[in-house]
């Protein structure tokens, strides 16, 4: 079998999330925040890069850790530094922007934007100073947030802010709570929020000097905070600003305010007029071919990510969140296309990504390269960490499996390309105490995810989530099995079945004989039991 590559697509201990993916030379480097597995707060790591040949994306190269938060001056304040990108001067050095939080994100609005420097794409950055006006004081203007920079045939520009919907409420500037909600978050005074004719918050661009550091045109709003009543009031830009020129025409890219999606946006300038365009990838597939966010097919959360054309193909690069929370998330991606009109039409989530093509149905793959992970009622992760029961991507040291498995669960990956087929099954273990995961990071649920529909019910006080009421009412199932479909709601083509006494943790292999039917199919594995349950490896056989 020839070498493949599938979601996530580094090292499966790996989670680099906020990519902005880049081509240099002959090789595509991505650029990142880089979280802990199983962290309790967002980018907990140094960065670290990886890249590829163009010609080979099944290749990933780990480039060693190329800037540490040891090295800003400002960390004995911030720990953490976040969201990152990088940008080839007219000098031919490259140039990292960041910036830097505590733990949750906290601070993370109030800074100005750093910079770094290196001589090649992916060596040993040292620290160069902030961006800063003329006058040399560090450039505040807006809010500083997820820097992305782009060099646009010698014009250094640089986007960044962040952007809430206080300001669109019709009493905000009476409403004490709004403004004092504003003033801690972003540390600024009263007075200067209120200064601004639009908002201080909202997606901003500024163009630089060849010093990488100046300020040569002041940041302006590249599209207007107040977004009720326009194209963008469904998808309101929120954080991760990115930009791309596709010919003679800018792709602005960001997470929308619904923190589960990239959205895009076009115009002919770099800082104007831009057109809502859609949704690109959601990492729960809201928006897909209609599927609507109660029917979600994995927990939902922060993403962040950009398009890159790599070798004539257009690819997004996104990330998807494992361990119930929203701090030990990995990067996934996916091919698009660019319609002759300009537009990108959503792509599903899938386990195949980078692949040229549909992964081969043969031999065993790891459990966590599930495209779809869903109880039917998966929560939303903003800035959260979870204790409840419900089916995550997890690890107990090198061993890294799908835990909390309950009945009704269903398991999904896609795409793979069967060919003589003759068998599948599972490694998997029974989810007893001496295995189950438990969390060592303090639970925390945002403001933003209290009222996320059905599950919140569910969850609230909880350490398991047992059986839905319905499911309860069944009574005990005899005999525990994985039904196996090659469509979401289709027949099953074959039931696994389990044997879930205990065996002390150990690992099991069950496996039934079927004749699968040539051709791409999806893979659906749904769990029928009592007892929970942990899936280590797929496996098909010829």
């Amino acid at each position: 079998m020839k070498k493949q590559v599938f979601n996530p697509f580094l090292p499966l201990k790996e989670y680099i999330p906020d990519v902005e993916p880049h081509v240099f030379g002959d090789r595509v480097y991505i650029y990142g925040s880089h979280d802990r597995e199983g962290g309790y707060t967002f980018c907990m790591e140094d960065y670290v890069v990886y890249s590829a040949p163009v010609t080979d994306l099944t290749n990933w190269r780990c480039e060693s850790v190329t800037y540490r938060a040891s090295q800003d001056p400002d960390y004995e304040k911030m720990k953490y530094m976040y969201a990152p990108d990088v940008v080839r001067g007219n000098d031919g050095r490259y140039y990292l922007y960041y910036c830097m939080s505590g733990d949750y994100g906290v601070g993370g609005y109030q800074g100005a934007i750093h910079v770094a420097v290196c001589d090649s794409p992916a060596g040993q950055y040292e620290f160069l100073g902030y961006v800063r006006n003329p006058d040399g004081s560090p450039m505040m203007k807006y809010v500083c947030f997820d820097p992305a920079a782009m060099n646009d045939n010698g014009t250094i520009r640089i986007y960044y802010g962040t952007q809430y919907g206080y300001e669109e409420e019709p009493d905000f500037y009476e409403n004490e709570e709004l403004l004092q909600r504003e003033e801690e978050m972003f540390g600024r005074s009263r007075e200067e929020i209120l200064s601004y004719k639009d908002s201080i918050m909202g997606p901003n661009m500024l163009v630089l000097e060849d010093d990488m550091l100046t300020v040569k045109e002041e940041a302006k709003h590249i599209i207007p905070y107040k977004v009720k009543g326009t194209d963008f009031e469904q998808h309101p830009f929120f954080e991760a600003a990115s930009m791309r020129r596709v010919g003679n025409r800018y792709y602005f890219i960001y997470s929308s305010l619904l923190n589960h999606e990239l959205c895009y946006a076009v115009s002919d300038y770099p800082d104007r007029d831009f057109v809502f365009g859609g949704t690109i990838v959601s990492n729960g597939d809201i928006g897909f071919k209609g599927r609507t966010e109660k029917d979600k097919l994995n927990m939902t959360g922060t993403t962040h990510g950009s398009i890159v054309e790599i070798n004539g193909q257009w690819y997004v690069f996104y990330h998807r969140l494992t361990h119930k929370s929203d701090y030990s998330r990995q990067v996934c991606a996916e091919k698009i296309q660019i319609a002759p009109d300009g537009s990108i039409p959503q792509v599903e989530i899938t386990s195949c990504g980078l692949n040229d093509g549909p992964l081969v149905a043969e031999g065993t793959y790891p459990a966590v390269i599930a495209c779809n992970i869903t109880n039917g009622r998966m929560p939303h992760g903003c800035n959260s960490i979870y204790s409840a029961a419900f089916p995550n991507v997890t690890n107990i040291g090198e061993e890294r499996f799908i835990g909390e498995i309950e009945d009704g669960t269903l398991i999904g990956f896609k795409y793979f390309v069967f060919s003589g087929v003759k068998e599948i099954g599972v490694t998997y273990r029974p989810e007893t105490e001496a295995v189950r995961v438990v969390s060592q990071a303090p639970v925390r649920i945002d403001d933003r995810c209290a009222d996320d529909n059905p599950v919140m019910e569910d969850l609230k006080g909880q350490e398991t989530a047992g059986l839905t009421p319905e499911e309860g009412q069944q009574g005990q199932k005899s005999e525990p099995y994985f039904e196996v479909r090659l469509a979401e709601t289709g027949k099953a083509v074959a039931r696994i079945s389990l044997n879930m006494s205990e065996t002390g943790g150990d690992w099991k292999i069950s496996g039934i004989k079927v004749d699968f039917p040539d051709g791409v199919y999806p893979v659906y594995f749904i769990y029928h039991g009592n007892q929970p349950l942990q899936l280590k490896e797929i496996h098909f056989q010829i």
